[in-house]
């Protein structure tokens, strides 16, 4: 991938309103059950970013049909739960973390062999999470001697069903163990310690698959069929939460987003963002296709820092890199415990949020399950993103509050999830430029 890096120079304010990229989660499992099931399934508002993009190549290299109507819409041609066939090479799946541990639950089952590699960030990523229980369900799956990709899946005659309480609270782990559920025999039951984005098991409902809960349990049984329906995208949160963070923190800024997804699993941000004093207001709310969608408006206020409550983490995992922006613009002390999760992402993305707001005179303090942030002034500097799309956009919005311009190196990976994303901060009002790294 080539190099390349942004340089944002100081800015004054966000305005307008703007419909931010399609939710990526959402965009993935509408391609993975679409292609399951019996029947064409139409897509709109799809997130043509590089990782649902690879995931769009897998299913099409094991024999999917999947054609492009226009922009964000698309077809899928489904070919039942057992239609899918052995493709002809490994399924390269990029930077995708979401892909590979869908696809490794989802092809456990399957009668042939599939290699899932990916880029040298995925190769690093942890693997036994989904792995492990999936070899209690009786797959046989290889990785390398860290527990990482490349996954060597064999071909098997059968996979039989298992009760796993997860360690750790991870949608990616329970959505593979549900989606293996799918080819098990027996009742595959899946209990999580905290609360998970569930947009699979709304996404199976709405295909007409059972899917059971009782509480913290989710349980799926074999032997069902899943439905072609239509499915309409809806904005992603973790794509908003930067323009959240960046009108929060911008003197006289008001800025709206539409049909933004709020997913009672995803919408930590807004309540932490609130808890800190953000001025959020969420309009026109309604429900599209079993998940809640609605407007957020955000004008800037004055933030104070929090204690970060624990129940809030997993529903706002992928935001922490902007709301570390928003502690380090806050009055006061903003304390983030119980988030270890942040360490195996794309990036060790506590360390390296930490090293970046160090560089630009934030007191920011990495500790082993989280941070300590004293709020004050920001200056300019140069930060490394570590090829991590969240941290390179996160930094972006820090550019409302610098003092001198940011250079962001290393941020091609942006288009994995955000691909028109400087198109749109400049719209809204920041000064942001993209230059190929020296």
């Amino acid at each position: 991938m080539k190099k390349l890096q942004f340089i944002v120079h100081p800015s004054q304010k966000l305005q307008g309103h703007y419909r931010v990229a399609g939710d990526k989660s959402i965009s993935h499992r509408s391609i993975m059950l679409g292609s399951l099931a019996e029947g064409t399934t139409k897509v709109t508002g799809f997130l043509e970013g590089e990782d649902t993009l690879a995931t769009l190549a897998a299913f099409r290299a094991m024999g999917v049909k999947i054609a492009y109507v226009e922009k964000g819409e698309i077809t899928i041609e489904g070919v039942g739960l057992h239609g899918l066939k052995m493709p002809a090479k490994p399924l390269d799946l990029g930077n995708s973390g979401t892909s590979m541990r869908l696809l490794s639950g989802l092809l456990a089952g399957q009668k042939f062999y599939v290699e899932l590699t990916g880029d040298e960030s995925l190769s690093r990523r942890p693997m036994r999470r989904v792995t492990d229980p999936l070899k209690q369900m009786g797959a046989n799956i290889e990785t390398t001697l860290k527990g990482t990709a490349p996954l060597k899946i064999h071909a098997i005659k059968n996979l039989n069903a298992i009760t796993y309480d997860m360690p750790v609270a991870s949608a990616q782990v329970k959505s593979c163990l549900l989606l293996a559920g799918l080819y098990a025999q027996g009742t595959t039951c899946v209990t999580e310690p905290a609360p998970t984005r569930d947009h699979t098991e709304r996404m199976l409902t709405g295909f007409g698959y059972p899917v059971m809960r009782d509480g913290n349990r989710i349980c799926v049984n074999s032997g069902g069929k899943l439905t072609a329906m239509d499915i309409d995208v809806p904005a992603d949160i973790s794509s908003a939460a930067f323009f959240m963070v960046g009108a929060s923190i911008a003197p006289d800024s008001d800025i709206t987003l539409t049909h933004v997804g709020i997913n009672s699993t995803r919408i930590g941000v807004i309540n932490i963002l609130r808890q800190m004093g953000a001025d959020i207001t969420l309009l026109n709310e309604k429900e599209v296709g079993g998940e809640p969608v609605a407007d957020i408006r955000i004008r800037s206020a004055q933030l104070k820092g929090i204690h970060i409550p624990e129940d809030q983490v997993p529903l706002a995992i992928d935001e922490f890199p902007a709301i570390f922006v928003a502690a380090a613009c806050a009055e006061g002390q903003t304390v983030l415990t119980g988030a270890e999760e942040l360490r195996v992402k794309e990036s060790d993305r506590i360390q390296s949020m930490a090293d970046g707001l160090q560089a630009l005179g934030v007191d920011a303090q990495a500790t082993p399950d989280g941070m300590i942030i004293q709020g004050g002034k920001m200056q300019g500097g140069t930060v490394n993103s570590h090829g991590d799309h969240r941290i390179a956009m996160a930094f972006t919005m820090a550019s409302l509050r610098a003092k001198g311009s940011i250079t962001i190196e290393d941020c091609a990976n942006v288009a994995t999830s955000f691909p028109n994303f400087t198109q749109l901060a400049s719209q809204a009002g920041i000064h942001i430029e993209e230059q190929a790294n020296p």
